[in-house]
């Protein structure tokens, strides 16, 4: 057993209302100083520091569970705790709070920042406590990661690669593509908890093996297939989810384009009317894994009004070839106004594999059937794009929380086997406070991540996704990057894949949401409309 002080679960969760309180405070304070727009700073840490108050609630759930989860727990809490005096001080009048209000949780806070607390904590993860069921889910992937993904990740990040065939076959065969298409498509989604939770869990264990090539993979069909589930026809539902399912089909997500990023409402690709379907023109742009899928999952204007903004757009689903990694350009071949589409790959300091792709279209045409939802999809584009995303940002935290899980186990291998000065990297408190902290920050994150994907299975949740993504993705670069320090020389070298980790990670706070904007526009805002 870790030797150290009992973990004090009654003084943790005094810490964690205390944090919430200020969180509290904070956003009637914003709101009452005229909103997110006009106090950013403020409202940015806000949403941050509601995030990790949320996790640390999750941290405590799990604390109950033993003893070491509970050391974890305080450990976590008083992490939450600092970090949020951080924010605050200097800034209390914005805050809405009084100068000393931590004051009443310095002792629990001293006890669990201890150097030689945390120094004992090095080497303990704590248990995941997964059911039977979801711990096969784990092991069946974790393997597929470790034999199939893991052997390739290197080669491809370094040549900036494709993913091979046969990963996508293999994924294809153990059914990840498949895991949010209900039962009645050809899919394992039963409408429950595991449908939500079952895709964490992969997405972690693949995203541990390779953040471009593994955890990668699903994200674009499952944020395809939430979008079609909501809001397809019975015959595209019929028509495309069992091919998703089945990776008969691959897809990609054509949503940002140069001018338009997180915020889709602007958008100015064009969908207009003609014979039998619809024309595209215009240019997106971070299109991930464009060349390689045959169906793009693309928002396009309907309306020609602007005013109209989210209301005039809708969604389709355009079909097109498999192109070349490095590039494509395809034809359609019409007696009037041909089609082209042109596909330029946009290189990337990392998450390589996946490739994303600037694409412009010109008279591309998409029959009226690829309209997802038809008649009834018009202008309802915007909605099932957030249906999708919500459940992405989600996903996005599961994919930092693997990154993060094999930097940890690189840094931890690494220490124990190298020697500086004539001791072991391990043995040296600053090394072990490191990890510990590693191991803490990753275990509170998963369990809330769990929780978060509990809440969305009874339709809850969605703010909590963003808050998820928004705090696991920060913590994925500081995780990753103290991973790497701890290699030292050869952190900063291609021989260990942890340099390759701290590339990957930067990439998370960027896309499914950039931080900035679902920090202000999703977390500070809902926190202020529950604050009133």
């Amino acid at each position: 057993m870790t030797e150290g002080p009992a973990p004090d679960l009654s003084a943790a969760a005094s810490a964690v209302s205390v944090a919430q309180g200020v969180v509290d405070a904070a956003a009637k304070s914003v709101a009452a100083r005229g909103g997110v727009d006009a106090n950013q700073a403020v409202a940015y840490d806000l949403a941050h520091a509601a995030a990790g108050a949320a996790i640390a609630g999750a941290a405590l759930d799990y604390g109950a569970l033993g003893d070491i989860e509970g050391r974890l727990a305080c450990a976590f809490v008083a992490d939450m705790v600092v970090d949020l005096v951080t924010k605050v001080t200097g800034r209390e009048a914005e805050w809405g709070t009084e100068p000393g209000w931590s004051r009443p949780l310095e002792a629990f806070v001293a006890t669990w920042r201890r150097p030689d607390v945390l120094a004992g904590l090095c080497g303990e993860q704590g248990p995941r406590h997964l059911s039977e069921d979801f711990e096969l889910v784990r092991a069946t992937f974790h393997r597929f990661a470790d034999e199939k993904v893991r052997p390739h990740a290197e080669h491809v990040h370094r040549t900036n690669g494709d993913v091979p065939e046969e990963l996508i076959e293999g994924l294809g065969e153990l059914g990840g593509f498949g895991l949010s298409v209900p039962e009645s498509y050809g899919g394992f989604a039963t409408g429950g908890e595991s449908d939500y939770l079952g895709m964490v869990v992969a997405t972690e264990e693949l995203s541990w093996g390779s953040l471009a090539i593994g955890g990668s993979l699903m994200t674009r069909p499952e944020i395809l297939t939430r979008a079609l589930v909501r809001g397809g026809t019975e015959e595209q539902k019929r028509h495309w989810l069992p091919k998703l399912a089945a990776a008969e089909v691959l897809a990609a997500v054509a949503v940002t384009e140069p001018d338009f990023g997180s915020d889709v409402a602007g958008i100015t690709t064009s969908a207009t009317p003609t014979e039998g379907g619809w024309l595209i023109n215009g240019v997106k742009t971070w299109c991930t894994f464009a060349a390689r899928a045959e169906v793009l999952m693309l928002l396009a204007r309907t309306d020609p009004d602007r005013a109209k903004a989210h209301r005039g757009l809708s969604m389709f689903i355009v079909e097109k070839p498999v192109g070349d990694g490095g590039g494509f350009l395809f034809h359609q071949e019409r007696a009037e106004r041909p089609g082209r589409l042109e596909g330029r790959p946009i290189d990337t300091l990392g998450y390589r594999g996946m490739h994303s792709y600037e694409l412009a279209f010109e008279n591309w045409f998409v029959p009226s059937a690829n309209l997802v939802g038809e008649a009834d999809g018009v202008g309802q584009g915007f909605y099932l794009q957030m249906q999708g995303f919500e459940n992405g940002r989600l996903q996005t935290a599961a994919r930092a929380l693997g990154v993060m899980q094999a930097a940890y186990e690189a840094a931890l291998a690494y220490a124990a086997d190298r020697k500086v000065f004539g001791t072991p990297v391990l043995d040296y408190q600053l090394t072990r406070v490191k990890l510990a902290r590693m191991a803490v920050i990753i275990q509170a994150a998963r369990q809330f991540s769990y929780d978060v994907a509990r809440r969305m299975a009874k339709g809850e949740g969605a703010m909590e996704a963003s808050m998820v993504k928004a705090y696991v993705c920060r913590a994925a670069e500081w995780v990753t990057r103290e991973a790497m320090q701890i290699h030292g020389g050869m952190g900063y070298a291609e021989e260990f894949p942890v340099s390759r980790y701290f590339v990957d990670a930067r990439v998370l706070s960027i896309f499914e949401g950039a931080d900035e904007t679902l920090a202000l526009k999703v977390i500070a805002r809902q926190l202020l409309e529950r604050s009133s």
